[in-house]
């Protein structure tokens, strides 16, 4: 794609970087195929080819964001297909990122709009305020049906029914390996999880624990930033990933850590990415050797490897989350994984498309985001399974809300096989033992 930036707007490095990916798209259009939002509304200017050429306009001329290019970047949700099947190799992650930050800073957004962002800013990376607020919406979901906003219904469908209690594993600590340790790991605890479902982390640390994994959670982190950084707000994401950077590596050149294990994908994509997300900062260093040592829990259990385990009996739909499949191209060692130790694996139709949840977007996106869980639910019962596997909470909380399948994650299973409990979803379900 040919560019027209000029000299003194190609010395923000921002700009620059964004040029050289607008440059390396050639209009091909393989994106469309694989864009879940072109696919449910048929809309040139809601497919990377499309949103590429907004940005690019909005970006070369210096302007304002118009209400038009806001909505279809808005409806993009960052799902990251479109890099997948790319032959050109176009970074549309960043590039999308950085249209984000643009708008945030550019565009003023109506009244209702900004209080709605701000609150889901202030809310949900922080999990004792957003306990509290899932609490206050299962007092009103019995009146969701009178809320006259769909945005707001959506955030009263989300609250779950109940809630567990908070885990004392969360809290910082080191749990020492079971037997002779061979690693030193940090675990990241996330935020919206550590609310919405404890046994995630629980299961994570023992499961580790049993592999010879000393566990450390590291006083200081916390939230990613991941939810904040994809509304466009660049400082508050970056005072995110700056506050885990420091905890981190406070451990790494204390006791050392081999890796920093992630069990939420939609946080290890943001992870990842800190070492670009803070390239031109004081911390850029650090930034990218926190990068490096962040692993999904599953690619790490690959590397380590878990004991071979006989037929469980158990038939499973994996469900690949788009920020592990797409954002960290983490395709085969969860599947391997559940086989590896017992369980049947059976893949969905057109696995590769998201299920709407993909961060704030089900709340933000709800007709949208509905669409897509709906044909996300069905292409995984077509399957006949009797649980659903995923690594990000967002896709568990989106597909459990369309289905009574039960749905968990990936390391309650492998956790499970190896020795732990039965995960508490599956608990009085009529399904053989995995010991």
């Amino acid at each position: 794609m040919q560019t027209s930036f000029t000299p003194e707007q190609l010395a923000d490095p921002a700009i620059a970087r964004s040029n050289a990916i607008l440059r390396s798209c050639v209009h091909c259009g393989f994106c469309t195929a694989t864009c879940p939002t072109y696919q449910v509304l048929g809309d040139e200017l809601d497919s990377p080819r499309g949103r590429i050429y907004l940005i690019k306009d909005m970006l070369e001329n210096d302007r304002d964001p118009d209400p038009r290019t806001v909505r279809h970047i808005d409806r993009c949700l960052s799902c990251l297909a479109c890099m997948t099947t790319c032959p050109s190799g176009v970074h549309y992650m960043h590039l999308v990122d950085h249209a984000r930050a643009y708008i945030e800073r550019r565009y003023r957004r109506p009244l209702a709009e900004r209080l709605l962002r701000r609150l889901l800013a202030s809310v949900l990376p922080y999990p004792g305020r957003f306990r509290l607020a899932l609490l206050g919406a299962r007092v009103a979901r019995p009146f969701r049906r009178l809320v006259p906003s769909a945005r707001l219904r959506a955030m009263l469908e989300m609250a779950p029914p109940r809630l567990p209690p908070p885990s004392r594993n969360d809290r910082p600590q080191v749990f020492p390996s079971k037997g002779p340790r061979r690693y030193r790991v940090a675990l990241m605890t996330g935020c919206a999880q550590r609310a919405l479902n404890t046994d995630i982390n629980d299961a994570t640390i023992r499961l580790l624990r049993r592999l010879g994994c000393e566990v450390v959670i590291a006083r200081g982190s916390g939230c990613c930033g991941a939810l904040v950084h994809h509304m466009g707000r660049e400082a508050e994401s970056h005072a995110f990933a700056e506050r885990n950077i420091r905890a981190w590596i406070a451990e790494a050149e204390g006791e050392g850590l081999d890796a920093i294990i992630i069990n939420t994908s939609g946080c290890g994509t943001t992870v990842k990415d800190y070492g670009y997300m803070l390239q031109d900062g004081p911390t850029a260093e650090a930034a990218a050797r926190v990068s490096a040592l962040a692993q999904d829990i599953t690619e790490f259990l690959a590397r380590v490897g878990l004991p071979e385990g006989a037929d469980k009996g158990v038939r499973v739909a994996y469900h690949a989350a788009c920020s592990l499949q797409h954002g960290q191209k983490v395709t085969d060692a969860p599947k391997a994984l559940l086989r590896r130790v017992g369980f049947e694996v059976v893949e969905p139709e057109d696995a590769h498309l998201c299920c709407g949840s993909a961060g704030t977007y089900n709340l933000m996106q709800p007709a949208i985001a509905e669409e897509l869980k709906r044909r996300k639910v069905a292409t995984l019962e077509a399957r006949g399974p009797d649980v659903v596997a995923a690594g990000n909470i967002g896709c568990m909380v989106q597909i459990g809300s369309g289905t009574s399948v039960p749905v968990v994650h990936t390391v309650e299973l492998l956790d499970w096989a190896t020795g732990g409990p039965v995960p508490p979803s599956l608990r009085g379900r009529s399904l053989p033992s995995a010991t």
